[in-house]
């Protein structure tokens, strides 16, 4: 499975009021493990900053004068995330200011502007953590400190690190690989595998057996809750 973990900054808070994208971080995983390759631009909003906004991000419009406009990056930007399942830390925030950039791009009277959903789908890692730890604090910054992810080289909020830390927050909270490398976990469980007994069946083929030890079952279990609580029901595992 595909999913690119997303992050913007803008100029402002309202996409009502016209505030526009200056910054999109992305970074690919693939099977839940991430590949390496990202999509990361600054953009020209054509527009003030409100200062609450330069405050978190520390962007100007002087800055960023010079950088590209959105219809500049589009085609790349769709490319990259189309077919994907997006995961975003508070989605309706920025897929209403994308949405909003996309229709600005010009398109052929009578057809209906692009939308994000047309090519992909959006996962919202907020809502999540909201169904995971009802009744705490489930910022960005809070899950790192609860999933014991490094965040300490965040001096100001930009798209790009947001993405990456929280694609590690993503699959912590999710019970997998947290990490940009293998895990000393992984490379544990590879080595059960290549020094298990082997298993002779009847007609001679040989299968080595690895049993999923107690904290692999624990997080197996784990993965199981989410997906009951998803669907809201029992998962087909579980009936079979």
């Amino acid at each position: 499975m595909r999913q690119i973990v997303l992050d913007t900054e803008t100029t402002g808070l309202e996409v009502e009021l016209q505030h526009r994208i200056i910054e999109i971080g992305c970074v690919e995983m693939f099977n839940r493990r991430l590949t390496g390759r990202k999509f990361h631009c600054y953009l020209n909003p054509d527009r003030d900053i409100d200062e609450g906004a330069q405050a978190v991000h520390g962007l100007s419009r002087e800055r960023l004068s010079k950088e590209p406009k959105f219809a500049q990056v589009h085609d790349e930007f769709i490319e990259f995330v189309r077919d994907a399942e997006l995961i975003i830390h508070n989605a309706p925030f920025d897929v209403a200011f994308l949405n909003a950039e996309l229709r600005r791009m010009p398109f052929a009277p009578g057809t209906v502007p692009t939308k994000l959903a047309d090519f992909c789908g959006v996962l919202d890692s907020l809502a999540l953590a909201r169904q995971m730890h009802p009744g705490q604090r489930n910022s960005l910054d809070a899950l790192c400190k609860r999933y014991s992810v490094d965040n300490s080289h965040r001096e100001y909020h930009g798209a790009l690190l947001d993405a990456r830390i929280l694609a590690e927050v993503y699959l912590a909270m999710t019970g997998g690989q947290a990490k940009f490398t293998l895990s000393a976990e992984s490379d544990n469980a590879r080595s059960r595998a290549r020094q298990a007994e082997p298993t002779r069946l009847a007609d001679g083929v040989r299968i080595a057996v690895v049993s999923a030890d107690a904290e692999e079952l624990a997080a197996h279990e784990h993965v199981l809750a989410l997906l009951d609580k998803a669907s809201r029901g029992t998962t087909v595992w579980r009936k079979l």
